[in-house]
């Protein structure tokens, strides 16, 4: 079980990622939890922090972004920006419940674990980027929460490490989201059979927090196993947001949602056994005819035995049983022949 009774087992757990992309308004926050709804999230997640939560006020060097789609950008000045300021939060909370979404959130610090506290979220998310600070993680750890941690950038040694962190907290809630900490990410940089190698090592529930153009990854993943499904969503791709880039808009997070449940509907069981629908086609099978006519008495052959559709005579494996074998009465071309055929 994961959170408010979902069970995963029996549906992935689809989260719309809010991030940035309020765009600094709090009514474009609250319209895109709702819009999230209606696109076929489970759950919408926002972010807590302040800037003081993940960096210093600097303007050294050691501060400033270097390549990629925030080249040049202060850490500071960014996540000044591209916060979710505490003040929101309890109207955001109350918005998710009256849409019928379960509402969680990633901290960032300490201090930001307490806050959300007051507002008892379902669960908590834990970025990559601070998978690698033990005492962070235990705290959260400690909340006894369903806990999602993105592998990014993670080393195998931390992700062994956080596993054993919750196992020492006696939290078994732990969630692993195969993650690509690329904005956007590539397609050929996804590795998405990597699901398949984080389930065989740490046999815990594995999802995809994903960062890449379209819905591809998500479906692949559900395919792999993955039983989460992260997210960004943006209302409107012309809004002024850090995240936009990689983010899906309404139509294109319902498509996803959609892509992701006919996934689920086309992976159905595991079993060999056939169901009643493809029973049915089973009439179509081969089974052994009478290719001429035959006369009491005479003997089945290669040349007036012929295994061919439809399935209503003896299975195709009795072919080697009946030659040789003499005919009790007169079989017509074109009959489906049965043991009486055959056996006195």
């Amino acid at each position: 079980m994961f959170i408010e009774n979902f069970n995963l087992n029996e549906k992935v757990f689809i989260i719309a990622e809010l991030s940035a992309n309020h765009a600094n308004s709090l009514e474009v926050a609250l319209k895109t939890i709702q819009a999230a709804k209606k696109a076929g999230a489970d759950a919408i997640k926002i972010q807590t922090y302040t800037p003081d939560s993940l960096t210093l006020n600097s303007n050294k060097k050691d501060f400033i972004i270097e390549g990629g789609l925030w080249h040049g950008r202060n850490l500071y000045e960014l996540y000044k920006e591209a916060k979710t300021p505490y003040e929101w939060h309890e109207k955001l909370f109350e918005c998710a419940k009256n849409e019928g979404l379960i509402c969680f959130s990633s901290p960032f610090s300490k201090e930001d674990v307490n806050f959300l506290r007051k507002f008892n979220p379902s669960a908590y998310k834990i970025a990559s980027f601070e998978a690698n600070d033990y005492n962070f993680v235990r705290y959260v750890a400690k909340e006894n929460k369903p806990t999602l941690v993105s592998t990014g950038i993670a080393y195998e040694e931390e992700l062994e490490m956080i596993v054993k962190i919750f196992q020492e907290e006696n939290n078994q809630n732990l969630i692993l989201l195969k993650c690509t900490s690329a904005y956007p990410s590539q397609i050929c940089d996804l590795n998405l059979n990597t699901i398949k190698t984080l389930q065989e090592k740490f046999s815990t529930i594995i999802g995809l927090s994903d960062h890449s153009e379209g819905f591809l990854a998500p479906a692949l993943a559900v395919a792999l196993g993955a039983r989460v499904i992260e997210k960004h969503f943006i209302l409107n791709k012309t809004l002024d947001s850090a995240d936009a880039k990689f983010s899906l808009d309404f139509d294109e997070f319902k498509q996803m949602c959609n892509m992701v449940r006919l996934s689920e509907q086309a992976l159905g069981k595991a079993s060999l056994t056939i169901d009643e629908k493809t029973l049915k086609n089973r009439h179509f099978a081969r089974s052994l005819y009478a290719s001429k006519d035959i006369k009491k008495g005479e003997n089945f052959t290669q040349e007036n035995v012929k295994s061919v559709r439809p399935n209503l005579g003896l299975h195709p494996k009795f072919l080697p049983t009946i030659l040789g074998k003499k005919a009790t009465c007169d079989i017509e071309f074109g009959t489906a022949l049965k043991e009486q055929h055959f056996l006195e």
